[in-house]
């Protein structure tokens, strides 16, 4: 003999009703099948939902949905980074990286970015790792030498151009920031 299915009772609010209804009208399924299927799914990606940083998942989304950035396999990153530096015309790609920094840092400063939001930004793209050491205080780790170039001369021409000051100094593995009052 099959035993009846287990009968939950749960109020929603009426946006969550709404949602349930749409859901349920967009998949063309029962409101339990619905209800099945979400705490499955949920069940099985708890351990994704519970390392997410929000933050960082809207900022990929905005970027990405917008088509002006693309996810870039690393190795081919620093291939195409340590060609430039080989290459007889790499002091042009410098002053046009200063070029679209410096667009970058209009963009930023059109949307009231605050320095720390700049550098979320920047470490969403995977230029650099950040670890906070004050307000002030930032240690980027960008893997390699001429990423570091690259972080470097890219967070000076924003911070110029957005009128922040800030000290960017060089260690032998590291970037050191500190954004000035």
């Amino acid at each position: 003999m099959v035993k009846a299915p287990d009968r939950v009772t749960i109020a929603l609010d009426e946006e969550t009703t709404n949602l349930l209804r749409d859901m349920k009208d967009d998949l063309r399924i029962s409101q339990s099948e619905l209800m099945r299927e979400a705490l499955k799914f949920y069940n099985r990606h708890k351990a994704l939902f519970d390392s997410v940083d929000e933050e960082k998942i809207y900022t990929y989304v905005e970027m990405l949905s917008a088509g002006e950035h693309v996810i870039l396999d690393i190795d081919h990153w620093i291939l195409f980074l340590n060609l430039i530096e080989s290459h007889p015309h790499k002091d042009e790609f410098w002053a046009m990286h200063r070029s679209v920094s410096q667009s970058h840092a209009e963009e930023f400063r059109r949307k009231n970015y605050d320095p720390v939001v700049v550098l979320n930004r920047l470490e969403a793209c995977n230029l650099f790792k950040m670890s906070k050491t004050s307000e002030t205080d930032f240690t980027l780790l960008p893997g390699y030498d001429v990423p570091k170039k690259f972080v470097k001369t890219e967070l000076e021409d924003i911070f110029s151009k957005m009128g922040i000051g800030a000290e960017i100094k060089e260690d032998f593995s590291k970037l050191r920031v500190k954004i000035l009052p």
